[in-house]
């Protein structure tokens, strides 16, 4: 028997309810914040993810899906898609469209992970680019929206974490001191601290190895190390956040694990999930236009939130959808009539379920699939032009005419 790929996985009813929802309710936020959707193809020339996310990362270094092209061409599947939507942002030349360009995605991501509890090798973001200001404003309504896509999609009792990863002006000084101090103790520390060491010494603060924490608590702070003008930027981010009663903490560990991302950065975390307890990441940045070919100036910021995690998280908490009418016709003639009131029904909002059968039988399976009334369609019915309608929870049974049933279940549901 054929089975899912190792480390992806078949959504299936009622779940994918909940993901329908998680989606609708981000893009009612997303829209109301004016942002627009954008669709990036799923694969890309793989030198946009090297130039892009960085070379020496685990992403690109380790978890790609990369393949030739029968025209030599090397493309990959996309790991992430800030890249990707920066990229149609300079080919599209959207730098000449008024405003700040706000630019939404939904869509599957790909990296070849270590499959576990809200990891996976095909997963599935909601994110957003907000592409053209510089401005701290732009960053604490960026995370403003994503708080508000949280609570939308029904998620509680998560909290954010904020920092500030600097500039080209003063970073590149904090990881030349971070490498020296990195010297004496790397060899203590797991084999991706030591290879990252010398690599990408930022994202050894980013490791998640228990026994490595003490020595990561005693490294360096960016946080010391930046420029007046990174400072006064992540000061005002704060202020706008604490304006909007926004609670976050300032943690200075925390950066983010692709090297275009500048100044603010930000993460939400969740408690049900465990170890892997990011629901998202994001951040600003402002030289990713430029690396990937840009003439033009283009400053950023966005987030991406990892959806598998945030259905996890409240899938708990979200009823399915309960079907509102089953309906048992008896006999051919019964059976037509029934499904002209069927789609009559279901084009006013209501979910129906129509079957064949024997009448005790369709009772049985009313109760099996949670229906609330269940409508009987006989020829006596069918002859009177009134049709008994019965209340699965009470036992109740009316005899209605079809714009009776109607009204009587739209009010049920209130």
């Amino acid at each position: 028997m054929i089975k899912a790929v190792k480390g992806t996985r078949d959504l299936l009813p009622p779940s994918t309810e909940v993901w329908n929802r998680v989606e609708t309710a981000a893009r009612a936020v997303l829209r109301a914040y004016h942002y627009g959707e954008i669709r990036t193809p799923i694969f890309e020339e793989t030198q946009l993810f090297a130039r892009g996310v960085g070379a020496d990362t685990d992403i690109v270094t380790k978890e790609m899906y990369t393949f030739d092209d029968r025209d030599g061409s090397s493309l990959t599947l996309r790991p992430e898609n800030t890249a990707s939507v920066i990229r149609a942002y300079i080919e599209h030349r959207l730098d000449q469209r008024p405003g700040v360009q706000k630019l939404y995605y939904i869509g599957p991501m790909f990296r070849r992970e270590r499959p576990q509890k809200g990891r996976y090798r095909q997963f599935f973001q909601i994110g957003a680019e907000a592409i053209g200001s510089e401005s701290p404003a732009v960053d604490a309504e960026v995370v403003e929206m994503v708080i508000e896509v949280l609570k939308a999609a029904g998620l509680s009792g998560f909290h954010l974490i904020v920092n500030s990863v600097g500039d080209h002006n003063c970073r590149p000084q904090f990881i030349e001191r971070l490498r020296e101090e990195l010297k004496s103790v790397a060899h203590l520390m797991c084999g991706d601290c030591q290879r990252r060491a010398e690599t990408n010494p930022l994202r050894v603060l980013d490791c998640k190895v228990e026994a490595d924490q003490p020595i990561i608590e005693k490294l360096p702070s960016i946080l010391d190390c930046l420029c007046d003008d990174c400072r006064a930027h992540f000061d005002t981010v704060r202020r706008y956040l604490d304006d909007r009663g926004i609670e976050y903490e300032v943690r200075p560990r925390l950066v983010r694990g692709l090297d275009y991302y500048m100044r603010t950065t930000f993460e939400v975390v969740h408690g049900s999930l465990g170890a892997q307890n990011s629901v998202l990441g994001g951040g600003r940045y402002d030289g990713l236009a430029e690396m990937l070919g840009s003439k033009i100036h283009s400053p950023g910021i966005g987030f991406s939130i990892g959806e598998d995690r945030l259905v996890m998280s409240v899938e708990g908490e979200q009823p399915p959808s309960t079907l509102d009418l089953f309906i048992a016709p008896l006999g051919e003639p019964a059976l037509r009539r029934a499904a002209v009131m069927a789609r009559d029904l279901r084009r006013s909002g209501l979910v129906v379920e129509l079957s064949e059968g024997k009448l005790k039988r369709g009772m049985e399976l009313a109760n099996k699939l949670g229906a609330r009334f269940a409508l009987i369609v006989g020829d006596n019915e069918l002859a009177a032009g009134r049709f008994a309608l019965k209340d699965m929870s009470s036992g109740e049974q009316e005899s209605l005419t079809p714009d009776e049933i109607a009204a009587r279940l739209a009010e049920s549901r209130n």
